[in-house]
């Protein structure tokens, strides 16, 4: 019997009312991706990392992959609402049992950097590539010729 999950973030699903918010528990490798609408808000880092652990925790994740899986999910949604143009969309696979695959779409980038990166010196941001780079076992970003969108994408190891 498979049972799924509701999360109750009522501030998510009000940003983003056609998020997909339901996770089935006990998913195995192969099952469809997960996917959510990003709201291109100060909030959406934190939020993504919620429904993340909802998703990694029913997924049956340790605590490592976890954390590595949280900052990588962190570091391209928040690249994706400073420096693109929505929509943004959040996307967790696990195509094998022991790969996580986590993708970040946004439209391009856009025309001036987010409020964040705007309000703050040149050496207090600049490293999620590099963090991302550390934790994953494979990354890269391809975009889409004609709409300019790009998908970032990263792969974690899930064996302890």
């Amino acid at each position: 019997m498979t049972a799924t999950t509701v999360l109750g973030d009522p501030a998510w699903q009000q940003a983003v009312p056609t998020a997909t918010t339901h996770v089935t528990r006990t998913a195995s490798a192969g099952t469809a991706p997960r996917v959510w609408a990003v709201p291109c808000l100060a909030q959406a880092p934190a939020a993504a990392r919620r429904v993340a652990r909802a998703t990694l925790t029913a997924w049956g994740m340790s605590e490592d992959v976890m954390a590595a899986a949280l900052l990588v999910v962190s570091e391209l949604v928040t690249n994706a609402v400073e420096h693109a143009r929505p929509p943004v969309t959040l996307q967790l696979a696990r195509p094998e049992e022991d790969i996580l695959h986590i993708e970040v779409t946004d439209s391009g980038p856009a025309s001036h950097e987010g409020p964040w990166t705007a309000s703050c010196s040149d050496d207090e941001h600049g490293r999620g590539r590099a963090i991302v780079a550390a934790l994953a076992t494979a990354h890269g970003c391809h975009t889409t010729a004609g709409d300019h969108a790009s998908t970032h994408w990263a792969v974690l190891s899930t064996s302890d």
